[in-house]
């Protein structure tokens, strides 16, 4: 059967994998290795320095593509420096279209870095891609999407985008790591690139540091190769072997991240010392039916606000959670809560975090797998 028919949980454990060719270990090896040995000079066997390929680097980025419906994988030593290589695709006095509602890290590289480099951006909001085409000139040449938004958990819709994109021959890169491919696959739905930090649910035991970007097309990957193999941001083989090992049973925690999500959303939509809750499944999201249509589910990310929008009163709950870990990351088998004000997005001005509903009282919580029952009832006794 032709891979790309495969369903995703097929997929999941043997996209792009086959047993070892030594001596047909089912899990690839771990190739701890700098260097290769070589016949005759250039003579090898397909690898001769692991800056610029690995064997265990180059399985995760075949499984990696497999689980996004895509051609060409590459895995870098971070989720910033995969989006450091997509942004390195342009030139000084280029343009880029972003999501007001962004990761901080992203919107820390973007503002601090690259736009001391001439590359200039526009943060605006997307959950109407009309207003996109307002922001466009001779000068864009990217549109990069977060789908759910970090942390306000808004939905764009990248059907509605790529048209857009294609219209005026822009790159369209979506940020797929809240959603995961189990969830949605932006391939599929115009977009040029995906970007993983696969640090979160890809590898989903926190215990690995690394990021990862899917293409279709031939040119834009080798583009993308000459960056990743000139700059060096490739990860390990170790963390590559993390990674893979969290991608087989990527399909069984999404699921409970799912299912535990709703629960925990519905729990806290009815809380009454509870202002607000962000999550796509809920009715109440703005953009819920556009999540409906390009999501198979609305995953295990949830923002709230506390009734009163004060500051210490959301610092009070965090401190208080006991199986819920206040960390920064998500993406885990364990629950983790944080404080995006003062942890993820602290590098974001505070007025322009407020725009964009990033106020002092909201909590994100990254919801594990855990029981459900256990986790509200430590949701209880912290708000109370």
């Amino acid at each position: 059967m032709a891979e790309k028919k495969l369903k995703f949980n097929t997929k999941a454990i043997h996209g792009g994998q086959t047993p070892d060719k030594a001596y047909g270990a089912v899990m690839p090896p771990i190739y701890q290795t700098s260097t290769y040995a070589q016949t005759t000079p250039g003579g090898h066997q397909g690898y001769e320095y692991s800056r610029s390929n690995n064997p265990t680097r180059a399985a995760l980025e075949r499984a990696v593509a497999s689980i996004e419906n895509g051609n060409f994988g590459l895995a870098f030593a971070s989720g910033l420096a995969a989006i450091d290589a997509v942004v390195k695709l342009l030139q000084p006095g280029d343009e880029v279209i972003s999501t007001n509602d962004l990761y901080g890290g992203s919107y820390r590289l973007f503002k601090k870095v690259f736009e001391h480099y001439g590359i200039k951006f526009h943060f605006i909001d997307m959950q109407d891609c009309e207003t996109i085409g307002g922001y466009v000139n001779e000068n864009t040449k990217l549109i990069w999407v977060e789908t759910p938004t970090n942390p306000m958990m808004n939905i764009i819709d990248i059907k509605g985008v790529s048209k857009i994109a294609r219209e005026h021959k822009l790159l369209l890169a979506v940020d797929n790591t809240f959603a995961t491919p189990f969830l949605q696959t932006p391939l599929d739905l115009g977009a040029d690139i995906v970007m993983h930090s696969a640090t979160k649910y890809l590898g989903g035991h926190s215990d690995v540091v690394l990021g990862v970007l899917v293409v279709n097309d031939k040119r834009l990957a080798d583009r993308l190769y000459f960056i990743q193999n000139a700059s060096g941001a490739i990860c390990g083989p170790m963390d590559s072997f993390l990674v893979l090992r969290g991608i087989k049973t990527l399909h069984v925690r999404m699921q409970r991240h799912c299912e535990n999500g709703k629960a925990i959303a519905r729990f806290l939509e009815d809380h009454d010392k509870i202002e607000k809750v962000y999550w796509p499944g809920l009715e109440s999201h703005p953009n819920h039916h556009v999540a409906k249509t390009q999501m198979n589910d609305f995953g295990g990310m949830i923002s709230f606000v506390i009734e009163g929008n004060r500051y210490e009163d959301a610092v009070r709950i965090v401190e208080r959670l006991k199986i819920f870990t206040l960390a920064e990351s998500l993406g885990g088998v364990e629950s983790l809560a944080g404080h995006p004000a003062s942890m993820t997005h602290a590098s974001i001005p505070k007025a322009e975090r407020e725009k964009s509903g990033i106020v002092d009282a909201l909590i994100r919580l990254s919801v594990g797998i855990e029981d459900v029952n256990d986790l509200i009832e430590d949701l209880r006794q912290a708000i109370a």
